[in-house]
């Protein structure tokens, strides 16, 4: 997936005479796929975006929908607002014309016929459940709706792939895929009663629900492709094939095989589609991007910014230190690391190079910065709630445990801007560049709803309650800022979070896809025998094969995604080497998150490298660099328990301080800056000796890490009194 967002050069940033202002920087960006209405269509998908932002609240606070239908129509309501808005080949220039490949619309028009008959036959089927029938006729489901659905999808899909028109043009091709997509919910919610629940995976399934099945899963995959790119679609295609090519495969891989009924009666049940993913998605994560496009409206997103510009400005290499607090504190909400490398980098980027920065460590900090935004409490970009459905444990647990690691992170972080800008002589921003704090400071209302949040969370309120007292706060806020929200921007905030959450809820039902294969093939329990093995000749071996699987599955997919899919083949097997849940979940979910920056494929650095004009590989090995200290610290996590909370006060105490020296140290010997001074090669690597004793918390490491910091201090002095004499 392309976002387009023009980047800011220097004079996009408005000097007032009490402050900078940064405008929108939390603006959404518009996807290079995403088609541009006009006049009634415009309209028409405004009124439907508002539609299903509001059905969500509507259902979550009020008037709740029982689990499995109220998940069915998530997903379908997200199918057919991103087949309207997505289009699933590029547009046509101007050069082209109207249209390239009319014949698609032809064919797109042949397929809508079985599209509706095939939706009309869920209407017929309901009538004949009304009437008394316990059981649809085979014959009705295969060839009435199955055949029908199947044929109309699979020619949708196809044609979509070569349909190339106008940007403010729709699709008869994606037509056709919106009424299949209306077909398959239609069918689930006529079919999925109680009795017939029971008989999923079995013989006695229903085959309308595998044919349904089969139709909803290449849907959801088409338009993961259209949202997210071809890396989970890819991914999800493996996992299929694994449950039909099971039996032939050796070892560990091999397992007696799935039938494509019993296989697909189950996938879209609560053991895969509308399993833990999409319970998080349907719940959660739809709440909170309502609750990001309420701050968005109410121009909070540039408040933080100006903030961070107004604090930390001034200092050497003062808007990469902005970028770290910017981008923490919106990709906590955003949920995507790339999409916040977008928003909040297109300013950031541009100051970070007029201040000193090269174009690929510019694009490096903003990436690593944006990055640590999925691991900032207490949203953590939807991962702490996916991480308490998954494991159990309570969310509010989950986000007391996530503080340290977090402030390691971006602490080291920190330190790595600093030293760069220190050994490279950089300078900070000049007063009349930047906000008065003084000004800043009065606005700190506008922080109001992000309290709210945390308060009403620890208070033992439900994470929807609190999520829908932040956003009812963030209007109210609003009307004592500039930006007050009416019902005009109240509604435009409702349009905005649909858009917003079509990709993320799209990429959490493919997930669901992938996690439906590893619990009904057994592959996750396969894995944590593999582990076991492992471990056996050394458990750190074991953790390092664990690390590099959950940066492998999760390379190129959305954070969400990837920990969903890493928590299902990977925690299991660390929970079986007698590691506690919270500690195996945060291991996985630290390098689901950091595959993000991680060569070869890292999305966050791909993007920043787009807005700085640098190579995407030399970015990403810079920002790899940069957020070092996430590949190290989760390996701590299994070592020394207080860094995740999991001990008394003093422990923790003592386990945040050495930490913190640990990193400072870790990033000096890094980049090779220590006591205002480079460092040596030798020096470099004592100073990264002594940062992993310090991280690894014991009395007697904490010691050694000491003094080995000692002696190179010592060296380091004596170095700088040679080179003064020179």
């Amino acid at each position: 997936m392309t976002l387009e967002r023009h980047p800011k050069d220097f004079s996009d940033v408005e000097v007032g005479e009490d402050h900078v202002l940064a405008h929108n920087v939390d603006e959404e960006p518009v996807e290079a796929n995403r088609r541009l209405f006009q006049g009634s269509m415009l309209k028409f998908v405004t009124i439907l975006a508002i539609a299903y932002s509001a059905f969500h609240l509507y259902s979550l606070n009020i008037a709740p929908l029982e689990t499995w239908s109220f998940r069915i129509v998530h997903i379908a309501g997200a199918l057919v607002l991103g087949f309207v808005l997505f289009a699933g080949a590029r547009f046509v220039s101007a050069s082209e014309g109207p249209a390239r490949h009319r014949w698609t619309t032809w064919i797109g028009a042949v397929a809508l016929i079985p599209a509706f008959y095939a939706l009309y036959q869920t209407f017929s089927f309901w009538q004949l459940i009304q009437n008394g029938a316990m059981r649809i006729p085979v014959e009705l489901e295969t060839w009435h709706f199955g055949w029908p659905l199947m044929a109309a999808t699979g020619v949708g899909i196809v044609i979509s792939w070569f349909h190339q028109r106008e940007r403010s043009r729709f699709s008869v091709p994606d037509l056709v895929l919106i009424v299949c997509s209306i077909a398959v919910a239609a069918y689930f919610l006529v079919a999925y009663n109680t009795s017939m629940r029971m008989t999923t995976g079995t013989s006695f399934a229903p085959v309308g629900i595998s044919f349904a099945a089969v139709g909803g899963t290449a849907l959801i995959m088409e338009l993961t492709r259209r949202v997210a790119g071809l890396a989970l679609v890819v991914i999800g295609l493996i996992f299929l094939v694994y449950v039909f090519a099971g039996p032939y495969l050796p070892g560990f891989l091999g397992y007696p095989g799935l039938s494509v009924k019993r296989f697909f009666s189950q996938v879209y049940t609560d053991a895969g589609i509308l399993g833990p993913t999409t319970a998080v998605s349907s719940t959660y994560i739809i709440l909170f991007i309502i609750f990001a496009a309420f701050l968005q409206l109410s121009k909070v997103g540039d408040y933080f910014v100006n903030f961070a510009f107004a604090a930390a400005g001034r200092s050497r290499g003062g808007p990469a230190k902005v970028s770290i607090f910017a981008s923490g504190l919106m990709g906590m909400i955003n949920g995507t690391s790339a999409g916040n490398v977008v928003s909040t980098g297109s300013l950031t980027i541009p100051l970070m190079k007029k201040v000193g920065y090269s174009k690929q460590s510019a694009g490096a900090v903003e990436a690593a910065a944006s990055t640590g935004g999925q691991i900032m409490p207490p949203i953590m970009g939807a991962g702490a709630f996916i991480m308490a459905e998954i494991t159990g444990i309570p969310y509010t647990e989950i986000a007391i445990a996530a503080i340290i690691p977090a402030i390691l992170y971006f602490a080291s972080v920190y330190f790595m801007v600093d030293f760069e800008a220190a050994k490279t002589g950089m300078r900070g921003m000049r007063e009349d560049e930047l906000p008065k704090l003084r000004t800043m400071v009065k606005q700190c209302y506008l922080f109001i709803p992000i309290i709210i949040l945390i308060v009403a969370l620890f208070m033992g309120y439900s994470v929807i309650r609190a999520g829908t007292l932040a956003m009812i706060s963030a209007a109210v806020v609003s009307w004592f800022s500039p930006n007050k929200m009416g019902i005009r921007e109240v509604l435009r905030a409702l349009e905005i979070a649909s858009y917003m959450a079509i990709q993320i809820i799209v990429v959490c039902a493919a997930a669901g896809v992938i996690v439906g294969v590893i619990s009904l093939t057994g592959v996750g329990a396969r894995f944590s025998v593999l582990l076991l093995d492992v471990a056996e000749a050394s458990q750190l071996l074991a953790l390092i094969f664990a690390m590099f699987i959950s940066i492998l599955l999760g390379m190129g997919m959305p954070t969400t995604a990837a920990y969903a899919v890493a928590a299902s083949v990977v925690a299991p097997g660390l929970v079986q080497l007698g590691i506690e849940p919270l500690t195996a979940h945060f291991f996985v979910f630290y390098f689901a998150v950091v595959s993000a920056i991680t060569p070869p494929v890292a999305l966050a650095s791909y993007a920043a490298a787009g807005i700085s004009g640098a190579n995407a590989m030399g970015t990403s090995v810079a920002s790899f660099r940069i957020g070092i200290a996430a590949f190290i610290v989760p390996f701590m996590f299994f070592y020394n328990g207080a860094l995740l909370m999991e001990a008394g006060w003093f422990d923790i105490a003592r386990a945040l301080v050495t930490a913190l020296f640990g990193v400072y140290m870790l990033s000096g010997g890094v980049l090779g800056w220590f006591a205002n001074i480079s460092a040596s090669w030798v020096a470099r690597l004592l100073l990264i000796g002594a940062a992993l004793l310090m991280i690894e918390g014991g009395f007697l490491s904490d010691v050694i890490g000491i003094a080995l910091a000692i002696v190179v201090f010592l060296m380091q002095r004596q170095r700088k009194g040679r080179l003064a004499i020179a």
